[in-house]
């Protein structure tokens, strides 16, 4: 069995659409999806237990806090982590399989956003290499239990980055894979700050998170250049 992991905050408007999406391509004896809440204000639980989704609320909020919350209650052999604004492709399990059975204990999917724009388009290129730098979130996570227990989960220390840091000690242990199919991921962020201005906030996130700037600092960063953005 493989456990849909997914952490939600203020999701409403994607996590019902998300959950029917995965329902629709996956067996019930062979999948369960998890949502993780971590304290929404809005309909984010009412909306997954509607379509079928495990609710569980996370005690902690953060996503790598609540992703292995998610995996603690989990039944599945293999986890996979997803965004609540991406979708994989309709054959992610069958294709997870694939690589499990040639080998992997772990990997990825490929990128793409949901906008046809030509830098975005560039960006989602890069994520074919099996390069740390070009590895983030949105990309999907997925990993057998014994691994992942085994190198402890997520950094719950992290509240950026969490995502890119995982896969650096996955592959210390393990084969890591990237499937040459490309999930589809939101580009609502770009659309509302702007595609160069956004992409320049996270390189410089990312230059701060490898210079080992607090994780306090980086948040502090991103909140305030994030909500000093008209829109």
């Amino acid at each position: 069995m493989i456990s849909i992991i997914i952490p939600a905050y203020n999701e409403e408007k994607n996590i019902g659409k998300l959950t029917a999406y995965l329902k629709e391509n996956t067996a019930s004896d062979k999948a369960e999806i998890i949502v993780v809440d971590g304290g929404s204000k809005d309909q984010t639980t009412a909306e997954a237990e509607s379509a079928g989704a495990k609710v569980l609320n996370s005690p902690k909020k953060g996503r790598a806090g609540q992703m292995n919350f998610g995996a603690k209650h989990a039944k599945g052999d293999v986890f996979y982590f997803l965004h609540s604004d991406t979708r994989p492709p309709k054959t992610f399990v069958n294709d997870i399989s694939r690589e499990l059975n040639e080998g992997s204990q772990c990997g990825c999917f490929r990128l793409k956003f949901d906008q046809d724009h030509k830098i975005l388009n560039f960006y989602s290129w890069f994520t074919r290499f099996d390069i740390d730098l070009f590895r983030f979130g949105d990309q999907s996570l997925f990993v057998k239990r014994e691994l992942f227990e085994k190198t402890g989960g997520f950094d719950e220390k992290l509240m950026v980055m969490e995502d890119q840091e995982i896969v650096s000690r996955l592959k210390d242990h393990a084969q890591f894979s990237i499937i040459s199919k490309p999930v589809t991921t939101s580009a609502r962020k770009y659309q509302k700050i702007g595609v160069f201005q956004l992409q320049m906030i996270f390189s410089i996130i990312v230059c701060l998170f490898y210079l080992k700037i607090s994780q306090e600092t980086i948040v502090h960063y991103y909140r305030a250049v994030i909500d000093s953005q008209p829109g």
